[in-house]
This record gives structure tokens, sequence and C-alpha cells, in this order.
């Protein structure tokens, strides 16, 4: 959906006793939304103005970058797989996702749409190269593309069976955390607006959050112990215009 929220590249330090947290890095007038941690070293993010950013030295450092052709765009989410290859979401009509494989030197455009009412929301990858990238619904469906080959090449999916979409029902650019891979061949999705689901298992469950105008609903979820063992799930959300 199209709200946007400022935020700050932090790290959070753990120690025996105590947490500090400090201020890595800022840019004044951008806003980031996405962020992909490769390891303890590999940190990249991305935002508005068509301005990704990436750390090799565990954020000690960031290399900051305007991507040629795009510098009003605004990039919500970014999925890296290591210190030379990222893939980048562009939202809004027409929405783009591109791809790097020189370490942000150069991006290629690997997918576009420019289907009426598109904003993309969020991505998600699977080690084996299989990904996902979601949208506000188009006629009732939520838009759905796919890729098997690390987002090299995308294709539109179409299922009402798994994307049907109620009244008011949309997504929150969240840091892509709106979708979250379950197994090796699942996602979960969580939705918000006039109405709050879960999709899991194929199957849509109404979320006991608030909801019922376009700034509620559930807006994140997290997963661990994933399958076969007990799987455990949190779900975040509200109304972001009533803290």
């Amino acid at each position: 959906m199209r709200f946007s929220t400022a935020i700050l590249i932090l790290l959070i330090y753990q120690g025996l006793s105590a947490q500090s947290i400090s201020i890595l890095a800022q840019k004044n007038n951008i806003s980031f939304r996405g962020m992909s941690v490769v390891n303890d070293k590999v940190i990249w993010v991305s935002g508005s103005g068509g301005t990704v950013a990436k750390s090799i030295d565990g954020g000690k450092n960031f290399t900051w970058y305007k991507v040629k052709g795009f510098e009003k765009n605004d990039f919500r989410d970014i999925e890296a797989f290591d210190e030379k290859t990222a893939v980048i979401m562009s939202v809004d009509a027409p929405a783009f996702i591109l791809k790097t494989f020189n370490g942000g030197e150069s991006w290629k455009i690997v997918y576009t749409d420019s289907v009426k009412g598109i904003f993309l929301d969020a991505m998600e990858f699977w080690d084996n190269g299989n990904g996902i990238v979601v949208g506000d619904p188009i006629d009732g469906l939520i838009y759905v593309a796919r890729t098997d080959d690390f987002g090299n090449s995308w294709e539109r999916y179409l299922s009402k069976k798994m994307t049907s979409a109620v009244e008011g029902e949309a997504m929150f650019a969240s840091s892509g955390t709106n979708i979250r891979r379950f197994s090796n061949l699942e996602a979960i999705i969580v939705t918000g607006g006039k109405k709050s689901r879960l999709l899991i298992h194929e199957k849509w469950m109404d979320l006991p959050i608030v909801q019922g105008s376009e700034t509620t609903g559930a807006n994140s979820l997290a997963i661990w112990n994933v399958p076969p063992k007990k799987v455990n799930i949190v779900v975040v959300g509200g109304d972001f215009k009533n803290d």
C-alpha cells in the first residue's frame, strides 16, 4: 500500500549481559524500507530516490548507489544472494524488478508490468532459486509473480484459490516481511486493510487483529523452527495511523 516510513539502519550488539544500539548510517531525505542480510559481513538496503546501499564489513561502512535511470523510483524490498548479486523491487506502475551481478554498479531489468493498479509489496526467495513477489490485489486477485532461477526471469501467477482477495484487503510494503518462506515449497502471507488474513497450507485464516480500515491489519510476520519441527509464527500489526 502507498504509505512511507523512514527508518535508520541499526546494529544491535548483544553482549553477555547488556545490549546497545548505535546508528551505523543515515541518508537525508531517503526512506529505507528494504533490507537483506546475507551473513555477518554483507548487508544490503534499498529505499526511495532510486537508492541502494551495501556493506561488506558488517555495517561499519556502506557504499551508496543511485540506480541509473531509476533515480525517482522507490525500491521497497531487496533480496541479496552475496556481495555481488541482489534483486530490487520498484513498486508503482510501471513496476520493475532489477538485478545486479556486479555488486550494484549496474542493474538489469528482469521483470516489468504496467497493468493498471499494480503496486508490489514484498519479495521472498528460497535457497534453491525459487522466489515470489506479491502485490496489492488487481481485479480481486492478489498480485503474484514467481521465479525459479534466482530472479533472472519472472512469470505472473494466477490462481483464484490461492490469491482471491476480499473487498478492501491489501498488503503493506513492510521490508518484505508480510511474506515469508515456510518450507521448501510453501510461503506464508499476511494481509491487512479492511480485512486481515493469513494464508497457510493453501488456506486462508482470519486473524484476530484490529482491522476494518485501509491502515489497519497485519503487516509483518516471523517464522522459526520450520517443518518438520514444531512451527512458531508471530504476526504483528495494528493501525499505523493511530498508535
